[in-house]
């Protein structure tokens, strides 16, 4: 959450610079200096040099190849391997129906049954 904050700093910052030309309206993440939502493509074309770039300066710690649309994947996972329910997950994707995330992450909801399972006959066992 602290870089989502930084970044709006940043917007806020690029709002009083630029005045009345602002054409920022929504609440984008990536914006251009006029506050313009940046299209999709341009940042997903950018993410693997991004990642090329961090790599060479932290050649100890490197990150994975990775797509942009890999981070929404890895957001819903952790929140349905979390507990979070699928309506909330789905309505944080965008999806218009839970039963889109259901078919789409199936496997974690089934790893997060089987833990269940797993809790239930332990504590029954106790």
């Amino acid at each position: 959450m602290r870089v989502l904050r930084d970044q709006h700093k940043m917007q806020a910052a690029d709002k009083l610079k630029v005045g009345p030309e602002w054409r920022g309206g929504g609440d984008y993440v990536f914006t251009t200096a006029w506050g313009e939502p940046i299209h999709p493509d341009t940042v997903s074309s950018l993410f693997p040099i991004l990642i090329k770039r961090y790599n060479k300066d932290h050649p100890d710690a490197p990150l994975p190849h990775a797509r942009l649309h890999d981070l929404r994947h890895i957001h819903a996972t952790t929140l349905l391997l979390a507990g979070v329910p699928v309506h909330v997950v789905a309505a944080r994707l965008g999806h218009a129906d839970p039963s889109i995330t259901l078919r789409v992450y199936a496997h974690v909801v089934r790893a997060a049954e089987a833990s269940a399972a797993d809790i239930f006959a332990r504590v029954i066992g106790e």
